[in-house]
C-alpha cells in the first residue's frame, strides 16, 4: 500500500485540496471536499470512493480508516498523512476531522432521475443556504425518499458546508438540477407525479390532504417562498398552522414535516 507524506503548505496538491472550498475551482475541477470518518464510509458504502485520501498524523487507528484507505489504493488513488495543523488549513476548520477525501462530481442531470424508484421526492427553488440545502438531503434520506431535485440557481450541493450538514447523504440520495421550465415539463411527461408546496393561495390543511405517490414536496427560497406562477402551477397546496408570532417555518423544516406526513399517508 503506496502511503506518501506532505508537510508543507506550498505542496501542489495541498494548494489543489484547498482550493476546492471555493466554488469556481470546484466547477472548474469537477471535485468537491468531504471531511469525516463517517461521512466517507457511507460513500464507500455506496460505491463513492476518493481520489485522494487525506489522513492526519498520528490519529488513532480504527478499521473504518484502514477499510478506506484499502478502498483507495485498490481504486489507484493517493493516500496523504499530514499533520493536523494542516488538514485543518485545507478543511477550513480549527478542529478538523481525522480524515478527509476529494471526490469527483456526478451527473445531475433530471433525466437521470427514476421518479417511479421512491414514494416521495423533494424538491427546493433557489435556495441559497447550505445548510439548508444539506438538511434536505439529510431528511430525504430519513424519509426515504428518491432525493432531491434543485430548480433554478441554488447554492451549490458540492460545498463544503452542504456536504457537512447532509451527514453523508450527498452520497445516498439521488441528486438533480434543472430550470424550472426543464422541472415541470419533466414532470408533466411519462409516469407524472404529483407536485406539492406549502403555500397561502387556494391551500387546505396538510394534514389529511389527498397525497398520492410519487410526490414531490417543492419549498421555495428561504426569505421568498416560491413564486406565486409555481405555487399555481402545482397540483396539491397545503399550510401548516402556525400557533405563534412567526409567520413562516425555515425551509428545509417545512419540508421535513411534509415529507414525514406525506410518508403517513402514502406509507412506504
Amino acid at each position: 500500500m503506496t502511503r506518501r507524506t506532505i508537510t508543507g503548505f506550498s505542496n501542489p496538491t495541498v494548494k489543489f485540496v484547498r482550493s476546492l472550498r471555493e466554488k469556481k475551482h470546484r466547477k472548474q475541477e469537477r471535485k468537491f471536499l468531504a471531511e469525516g470518518l463517517r461521512l466517507l464510509t457511507d460513500a464507500r458504502d455506496n460505491g463513492r470512493i476518493p481520489e485522494i485520501l487525506l489522513m492526519a498524523e498520528r490519529r488513532e487507528a480504527h478499521p473504518l480508516v484502514e477499510a478506506l484507505e484499502a478502498a483507495v489504493d485498490d481504486a489507484g488513488g493517493d493516500v496523504i498523512e499530514l499533520p493536523i495543523e494542516l488538514l485543518a488549513k485545507v478543511t477550513g476548520k480549527d478542529n478538523p476531522q481525522a480524515v478527509a477525501g476529494v471526490y469527483a462530481e456526478w451527473d445531475t442531470a433530471l433525466e437521470r432521475i427514476d421518479r417511479m424508484s421512491a414514494p416521495i421526492w423533494l424538491v427546493a427553488q433557489a435556495m441559497r443556504d447550505p445548510g439548508n440545502l444539506g438538511t434536505m438531503l439529510r431528511t430525504a434520506d430519513a424519509v426515504g425518499a428518491g432525493g432531491l431535485i434543485l430548480i433554478d440557481e441554488c447554492a451549490d450541493p458540492f460545498s463544503v458546508e452542504a456536504v457537512r450538514a447532509s451527514m453523508g447523504a450527498i452520497f445516498t440520495q439521488h441528486l438533480a438540477q434543472a430550470r424550472w421550465d426543464e422541472f415541470i415539463g419533466w414532470l408533466r411527461q411519462g409516469a407524472g407525479g404529483q407536485l406539492v408546496a406549502a403555500s397561502l393561495r387556494e391551500a387546505q390543511p396538510y394534514r389529511g390532504a389527498p397525497y398520492q405517490s410519487p410526490c414531490f414536496v417543492m419549498v421555495g427560497n428561504e426569505s421568498r417562498g416560491l413564486p406565486e406562477a409555481m405555487e399555481m402551477a402545482c397540483d396539491l397546496r397545503v399550510t401548516m398552522p402556525m400557533k405563534g408570532q412567526a409567520d413562516s417555518l425555515n425551509a428545509a423544516i417545512a419540508a421535513a414535516v411534509l415529507a414525514y406526513e406525506v410518508l403517513a399517508t402514502i406509507g412506504g
